[in-house]
């Protein structure tokens, strides 16, 4: 289904994407990184970010991903958790040593770079491990693209406190659940 609306929006409205190339380079544009291993969710995305009016690059792997951020310099990722060879949650634990470790010499040059991670991954504990590796925002595919991009704006509207406290509460909110889980009943015998 996406790899056929990829094909129908990219044929109407751009023509080919070119993975890893500057869609419509412009200066004052927010940049996204887009890292997704399936070629039809990537497209579209690139996409509905475009036509959002996001400057898009495109990265299929974690090891392509790393590479494009320290090149692409992006205002956010939306990043895909399960890609191979490099995983996504790779990529979070490279930005959380590189980008957000204190005396660390890209801090200076780079600020943290919010991640919403975009994934099939929806049991809680891998949301709660997912918020706890540095993303800002979990959304569970399928997800309709103008959500996202509903998001990504939300996102980068808010500074970098804000985005904080976000976090943490996405965090607690899902702790919060696990706990309710996973809690004995009242009228459960405990030993």
């Amino acid at each position: 289904m996406w790899a056929t609306l990829a094909v129908a929006l990219l044929t109407q409205h751009t023509g080919d994407i070119v993975e890893g190339e500057v869609m419509h380079a412009t200066g004052d544009r927010p940049r996204i990184l887009v890292a997704e291993d399936d070629i039809g969710i990537r497209q579209v995305l690139c996409v509905f970010l475009e036509h959002s009016g996001f400057e898009v690059r495109a990265a299929s792997d974690g090891q392509e991903a790393i590479s494009l951020i320290l090149e692409f310099r992006p205002h956010l990722i939306v990043l895909d958790l399960m890609m191979q060879p490099v995983s996504g949650w790779e990529v979070l634990n490279w930005l959380r040593e590189n980008y957000q470790a204190p005396g660390n010499m890209l801090e200076t040059a780079l600020p943290m770079i919010p991640v919403l991670v975009l994934t099939a991954l929806t049991p809680l504990k891998e949301q709660v491990h997912g918020f706890e590796a540095g993303a800002v925002e979990y959304m569970t595919k399928p997800t309709q693209p103008s959500a996202i991009v509903k998001r990504i704006r939300n996102i980068l509207s808010l500074s970098v406190e804000q985005r904080a406290m976000l976090q943490r509460r996405r965090i607690d909110e899902r702790r919060g659940i696990l706990e309710r889980l996973y809690a004995p009943s009242p009228d459960e015998f405990t030993y």
